[in-house]
């Protein structure tokens, strides 16, 4: 893939670190970055206060964003980096949302069937990259940031995204997959950190 265009998705729980190192490695390598909607979204406040009431608007807002995300990036001829990829919504967060009762069968049911259709006309990412934290560490960057909407998110809730993240990630087989271990790393502080991760994405992609 040398000299040619890449796209590259960062997946991970909430607190993992994926927006900063999005930043960090659209720098290093000169990708256009590509963020996840929070501050500007409509929904997640109201989500946060009565997650039964607005998880299906919530998910079909992020289904949307991504989908039209995941299409500009495709049609661009740059190299790319994303936060978040559209296929973290269906396995991780709405599967989630369903188990926990806060998401009915019928607007689950509905969801699935909108999101295959949807991803059925698109390509997957060259390289997703799983940030992979325990739960103590997204607990203590999800303070660290200080979001009043996510002040009195439960960590039952954290626990059970991050089984299926990891259940998601032993099944994934739509294109190369790298796992970073981020408990002991210090990315954004420590650059001989951040330059292991560097290395092990252009052994991955050959650049």
């Amino acid at each position: 893939m040398k000299n040619k265009k890449v796209f590259v998705s960062i997946a991970g729980n909430i607190g993992s670190g994926k927006s900063s190192l999005t930043k960090l490695i659209a720098d290093e390598f000169k990708w256009k970055p590509y963020y996840e909607r929070v501050n500007d979204n409509p929904y997640l406040k109201d989500f946060y206060s009565d997650m039964k009431r607005w998880s299906f608007n919530l998910q079909v807002f992020f289904l949307s964003h991504r989908f039209k995300t995941h299409k500009e990036i495709l049609k661009k001829k740059s190299s790319v980096i994303q936060d978040r990829s559209i296929y973290e919504d269906v396995e991780i967060f709405a599967k989630n949302l369903h188990l926990m009762g806060k998401m009915n069968k019928r607007d689950y049911d509905n969801y699935r069937k909108l999101f295959k259709e949807m991803t059925s006309f698109l390509q997957p990412p060259d390289l997703l990259i799983y940030l992979r934290s325990s739960l103590p560490k997204l607990v203590r960057q999800i303070k660290l940031r200080g979001r009043d909407f996510e002040k009195n998110l439960d960590e039952s809730y954290l626990s059970r995204l991050n089984d299926s993240y990891e259940d998601w990630i032993n099944q994934y087989k739509s294109g190369e997959c790298l796992i970073i271990e981020s408990d002991k790393l210090d990315f954004v502080n420590r650059e001989k950190d951040f330059n292991k991760i560097v290395k092990l994405i252009k052994s991955n992609l050959s650049i």
